[in-house]
């Protein structure tokens, strides 16, 4: 089940080639990267799935593919918008933003909600549910949950941890990032120890 800081890719606003700046994050402790990227040709799409998942192979990580078709893979991340019911895979995503879309849950296995924050990948996108919103959604998913949206600070992995997440989904904090191996290490160390000190006084 995805954990810790879970990478979103998106080309166009990683600093160096997407497969390196992945490798970076990888070396930087990241073992989940969800493969977006949904405007490349498949073949293309198929290539790149193959490149992410030799760099993730090499530590056990897994790479969870966007859209209904797992590109050669076992893991996908479905929209909110469907399709309903899921297809069969090893793992199955979805992205929610409300408790509605919670309800329509059917064999998911976990999924990302938000935006948490304000978030500059897609500004104006919300209204941000914030750490009180993110709490209570957490509250009433079935299944395991990502917090999506404006996450970039230990401060604020550590916020979601307490919230109830499961994990960390970012994109902007790794794509962006002058050194995504620093920024990967940084927030997997936030999360671990979040976990760690989680209902301690």
């Amino acid at each position: 089940m995805p954990s810790g800081p879970v990478v979103l890719t998106d080309r166009w606003q990683a600093r160096r080639p997407l497969v390196e700046v992945v490798a970076a994050a990888v070396a930087g402790g990241v073992r989940w990267v969800v493969l977006r990227e949904k405007d490349l040709p498949r073949a293309e799409r198929v290539a790149l799935a193959a490149d992410l998942r030799a760099v993730l192979t090499e530590t056990g990580g897994t790479l969870i593919v966007a859209g209904p078709d797992p590109l050669g893979g076992d893991a996908v991340h479905l929209p909110a918008a469907g399709p309903y019911p899921p297809p069969r895979h090893t793992l199955v995503g979805r992205s929610c933003h409300d408790a509605a879309e919670l309800d329509r849950l059917t064999s998911e296995d976990y999924v990302t909600l938000s935006p948490v924050h304000p978030t500059r990948t897609k500004p104006g996108y919300g209204p941000p549910l914030g750490v009180a919103g993110l709490r209570r959604l957490v509250a009433v998913s079935p299944v395991p949950v990502l917090a999506l949206g404006g996450v970039e600070t230990a401060a604020q992995a550590r916020d979601c941890v307490a919230a109830g997440a499961a994990g960390v989904a970012v994109l902007g904090a790794i794509m962006r990032a002058p050194d995504p191996a620093h920024t990967a290490a940084t927030l997997t160390h936030a999360f671990d120890r979040a976990l760690t000190t989680k209902g301690q006084p």
